[in-house]
């Protein structure tokens, strides 16, 4: 069990580390709107919106594997909902988000 608790720490701290670096516009954008871009489109494309987007969304990943070390570390199943609830949460911010940048992209 602690074998895998570290595993999920080490995973957050990447994801935390990854975060931070695109909340800083520095790094590979890990965004679909990038990797599928074509290069003229890449050119002229805006990527501090798709930057925020990937840094809210790796932050809340991050945060994911966090409170799963500690629910695999502490046995408690109440943190299983809460594990729910926040990917429920990652999941609707990067959905909407992508829906805003679209939106704003066309006006």
């Amino acid at each position: 069990m602690i074998i895998v608790a570290v595993t999920l720490f080490i995973l957050a701290a990447a994801c935390l580390a990854l975060s931070v670096c695109h909340f800083r516009q520095r790094g590979y954008l890990f965004n679909n709107a990038w990797i599928y871009a074509s290069s003229t489109e890449r050119e002229t494309m805006d990527k501090a919106p798709h930057y925020r987007q990937s840094a809210v969304v790796l932050l809340l990943v991050a945060a994911l594997f966090a409170l799963l070390g500690f629910s695999v570390l502490t046995q408690k199943t109440w943190l299983l909902w809460a594990e729910a609830a926040l990917t429920a949460v990652s999941l609707i911010y990067a959905i909407a988000s992508s829906i805003k940048i679209e939106k704003n992209k066309r006006s």
